[in-house]
């Protein structure tokens, strides 16, 4: 990261969102009441033509183009190198950004100078919320996700603990993770502690980078003041099988890395066995006929985990 006067660095990584990405660009440049933002894409070997796409219509965005997908962790460290801001703001391209957000997150970000992470309100197109923030990854939140006991009571502050499905976002908190799609760090914070753990190919990445801050003392922050709109998934969605699989792994190492082998193990196995009877359900869906491709989808994805949950392999 270099030195110098400027507020905010955007950094967004890109693989094959083109036309979403065009409209978050375009979104960040129409933004009022903010000095020149600095724009970091990092293609991750797009194929849809987004490079071309930001080389022409955004000539001043600085663009690295990566000849392989590096992953989510490894491309946003490429772009905070490049980064001159006091303020790195790591962005989806799936999102839009309307105007003032900017403004609206660098001031309250600058009331709160000992909050090394900022997280905003981040709405769907039809303008519902969509739950960001969230709590670190236990052996507990993974066992009431894995038995879809989150989703039975929701807003039961015991079983919703994971996302705190009662909060409507709608104040100012501290929180564990301020969920990647949209955060806001604090350089001064990075420089202490470093950067994303590249291990994390994407899921969990904010939840280990959070935990790293929060244990050298500073604040992870959510604030209602500004918003985005995130159209959700628009790269993982074109490898759902894939990026299932790889959310269990990164939850798995996050795990390991921070509570250890015996919980890793433990995990593992909780997974192992909630995927069992969801496997059985979507396989005689699936030869039935019924609920058409996302049967399909989802007994592909569950096969999978539960092929990596034995042997490790994540499908290419």
């Amino acid at each position: 990261m270099l030195s110098s006067d400027m507020d905010i660095s955007i950094v967004i990584v890109n693989w094959r969102t083109r036309d979403s990405l065009r409209e978050c660009l375009r979104s960040v440049q129409s933004q009022d009441g903010v000095p020149p933002i600095q724009i970091i894409v990092v293609d991750n070997a797009s194929e849809d033509g987004s490079t071309e796409m930001v080389a022409t219509e955004f000539p001043q965005v600085q663009l690295i183009c990566n000849p392989q997908n590096r992953g989510f962790a490894a491309a946003c460290n490429q772009g905070i190198r490049l980064a001159e801001g006091r303020f790195i703001l790591l962005l989806n391209p799936d999102t839009v950004v309307p105007p003032q957000t900017l403004a609206k997150l660098l001031a309250f970000a600058k009331t709160r100078p000992d909050s090394a992470v900022i997280g905003c309100r981040v709405v769907n197109p039809d303008g519902s919320l969509e739950r960001t923030c969230f709590r670190y990854p236990s052996l507990l939140n993974v066992l009431l996700s894995a038995f879809y006991l989150n989703k039975l009571f929701p807003r039961n502050r015991f079983f919703g603990r994971e996302f705190m499905t009662w909060w409507e976002r709608d104040s100012i908190r501290d929180v564990d993770v301020v969920t990647g799609s949209c955060m806001l760090v604090r350089r001064e914070a990075i420089e202490q502690i470093g950067l994303i753990d590249e291990r994390y190919f994407i899921y969990a990445e904010e939840a280990d980078w959070c935990y790293r801050f929060a244990q050298a003392g500073w604040k992870i922050t959510f604030t209602p003041t500004a918003k985005i709109v995130h159209l959700s998934s628009q790269s993982t969605s074109q490898c759902w099988t894939k990026m299932y699989v790889w959310q269990r792994k990164s939850i798995l190492l996050y795990l390991e890395k921070w509570h250890g082998a015996s919980v890793w193990h433990l995990a593992n196995t909780v997974f192992l066995v909630s995927s069992l009877p969801r496997i059985g359900f979507w396989l005689v869906a699936r030869c039935l006929g019924t609920m058409g491709e996302r049967a399909e989808r989802q007994s592909a994805a569950l096969l999978a985990a539960l092929r990596f949950h034995f042997t490790g392999v994540v499908p290419e």
